[in-house]
């Protein structure tokens, strides 16, 4: 159904003016007046499944000049990290490109298409230079293989490069972009890379995971937009808020990892019992994000792979998803706990008498713990075929 065609009443107004300025999109409606502006709006509100009482929320958006434009591109992706975007909460995705940004050019979300929306993205870039945030989802053909991914004509290594020289940032969101994800796996036929190795000379913030949480997307953007400057960042420039503990330090699963209660198979007594499930090749130990934190979908911590009985793959670290045999087992970062501890000094603001009796406590139930897990280990070796783990040093 054409947007002209929904019979939906329209907000009254006090003006039937025409319109001279549209934010950026001054001239593209060709100097309608405002009440066929508000009924455009409506429309697009009725369109996109939302209440008609939106139209006039998205014709105030439309016409604000305060939020920052943002151009999306995507290369070889599926799509995964728009659908993640769409279930986020807080804020709605509604929210976020009407009252926060300017969404410019997205090409699964913009209401355009073909020539119309490439232009579009062009005169943004232009008009925006220097200010706009470039978000980039999808590995990045190269070389030879390059024309593997070409949009409105032209190979996709080539608008990104061309994109990124006008950006005030740049973010790369998703493991594809962040450093390869499912097209670089071997034999990577189309010489896939990141967006930060086709842009060596930029700073790329990256956002991995297949898909990633929104929120650590949502809230790079907010923060950025918020302060001016982009979050700390790490050495693989993720986000250290999102990205700085392993996942094996916050899984709710650590008890029973440290106690030696796992899970054999699936469907057994312990994976019933939502026991660890490092033998079923969980990369929780070497992966590096905040899903056992966060979670998916607004339902919940347990809302992630593991907080539903399946072993995390590590979609989020290189050399490691997509890389490792899914149920080969992770490499440790650590197996017992530290034997020696800081000196406690009372004078410089150190534990109390009492307090030092309880870390006593909790340090000898560690080491307990930890005698239990290297006994279990012993005791029942790893799966046939594979090698123990290794302690790292």
């Amino acid at each position: 159904m054409a947007l002209q065609q929904v019979a939906i009443p329209v907000p009254s107004h006090e003006s039937d003016e025409p319109i001279g300025k549209l934010d950026s999109y001054e001239g593209a409606l060709g100097g309608v007046t405002r009440r066929e502006f508000l009924m455009y709006c409506t429309g697009v509100a009725a369109a996109l499944g939302l209440s008609p009482a939106l139209g006039v929320r998205i014709a105030n958006a439309t016409t604000s000049a305060a939020r920052p434009p943002v151009v999306w591109l995507s290369g070889q992706a599926c799509t995964g990290c728009t659908e993640t975007l769409l279930r986020a909460h807080h804020p709605t995705l509604e929210s976020l490109i009407l009252d926060q940004i300017s969404l410019d050019y997205h090409e699964t979300l913009c209401s355009g298409a073909g020539h119309q929306a490439e232009e579009f993205r062009r005169r943004s870039m232009e008009e925006n230079h220097g200010r706009y945030l470039l978000v980039i989802d999808g590995a990045i053909p190269t070389g030879d293989t390059a024309d593997y991914c070409k949009i409105a004509g032209e190979r996709f290594v080539d608008s990104v490069t061309r994109a990124a020289e006008g950006a005030g940032a740049i973010i790369a969101m998703g493991s594809c972009s962040s450093w390869g994800g499912v097209p670089s796996s071997s034999p990577n036929p189309t010489n896939a890379r990141s967006a930060q190795e086709v842009l060596p000379d930029h700073t790329v913030v990256t956002i991995p995971g297949c898909p990633p949480n929104p929120y650590n997307f949502l809230v790079t953007v907010l923060h950025y937009l918020t302060f001016g400057e982009l979050p700390a960042l790490d050495q693989r420039n993720r986000p250290r808020f999102a990205y700085g503990r392993l996942i094996h330090e916050n899984c709710e699963r650590r008890p029973h990892f440290d106690a030696g209660r796992f899970a054999r198979e699936f469907g057994d007594e312990g994976h019933r019992q939502g026991w660890c499930l490092y033998y079923l090749g969980c990369k929780g130990p070497e992966t590096w994000a905040n899903c056992p934190a966060i979670g998916f979908n607004d339902i919940g911590e347990s809302a992630w792979p593991v907080g539903i009985g399946h072993p995390c793959f590590g979609c989020t670290e290189q050399g490691v998803g997509f890389t490792k045999s899914i149920h080969s087992l992770a490499t440790l970062q650590t197996v017992t706990p530290p034997t020696a501890f800081p000196r406690v000094v009372e004078e410089q603001g150190g534990l109390g008498t009492a307090a030092v009796g309880v870390a006593a406590g909790v340090a000898g139930a560690a080491v307990g713990a930890a005698a239990v897990l290297a006994s279990r280990l012993a005791k029942h070796g790893p799966p046939p075929g594979e090698a123990p783990p290794e302690q790292a040093s």
